[in-house]
């Protein structure tokens, strides 16, 4: 039992620190609904509630935006950018080494024991 309030401490003291630096560390135009420093009072004299308003009020939400993607579009979509129609493989190149019929000869060889 003792062990278990010591981890839930050792917890809340965490998001707390987390929050506390969080709030020095957002620019001034970033708070929403109060001041940069008036978050800073309220996550360090509210402690557990202070952090938890920090994070459901006082920072901004940072949301993908549309359009900005980890993928690049020839990944997203099988169209290409001029029309509707898809690009045949050959014309595009391959994608992948199991795509590449050349690839995949030189494997078959290998497995056979035709090619060094």
């Amino acid at each position: 039992m003792l062990v278990l309030a010591v981890v839930l401490v050792l917890v809340a003291l965490g998001v707390w620190l987390f929050c506390l630096f969080e709030v020095l560390s957002t620019d001034e135009f970033e708070t929403r609904h109060l001041p940069k420093f008036a978050w800073f009072l309220v996550v360090l004299l509210g402690f557990e509630l202070g952090a938890v308003a920090w994070l459901l009020f006082g920072r901004r939400r940072r949301y993908v935006r549309a359009g900005m993607t980890g993928w690049p579009s020839e990944f997203l979509t099988s169209r290409n950018a001029g029309g509707d129609e898809v690009e045949p493989l050959d014309r595009r190149g391959p994608l992948g080494p199991d795509d590449d019929p050349e690839f995949l000869r030189q494997l078959d060889r290998r497995l056979r024991g035709e090619e060094p």
